[in-house]
């Protein structure tokens, strides 16, 4: 079992960055997938940053060259960088972690972009 817990979330104007983290109870590797998925109220859950084990990458469309995932192994913490950031990005970010023993998700942390 690993437990995740997301931090970083706030309210911000567009154009502003945030970075959010994800804190695992235990060591990150190793692992099959880890990533960063949101929820709009009213909307489906969507993977928008995901690392496999091999080392590639995937961002969804929507935050391609503005959002960028990390991983630093020595804290067991997941980050993403988020820049430029637009109204649209507006919901609640989950942390996604999936080894040989599970898939994991933490509760989330919102964030909101408003004028």
């Amino acid at each position: 079992q690993v437990r995740l817990v997301e931090s970083g979330g706030g309210s911000v104007q567009p154009g502003e960055s945030l970075r959010l983290s994800c804190l695992a109870s235990r060591e990150l590797f190793p692992y099959l997938v880890m990533g960063w998925h949101r929820q709009a109220p009213g909307n489906q859950r969507e993977m928008i940053a995901r690392r496999t084990s091999t080392g590639d990458m995937f961002y969804a469309p929507s935050v391609q060259g503005r959002f960028d995932m990390s991983i630093d192994g020595s804290k067991n913490t997941i980050y993403l960088q988020m820049d430029r950031l637009k109204p649209e990005d507006t919901a609640v970010y989950f942390c996604n972690y999936i080894d040989y023993n599970g898939n994991f998700w933490g509760r989330g942390t919102q964030v909101t972009v408003s004028p």
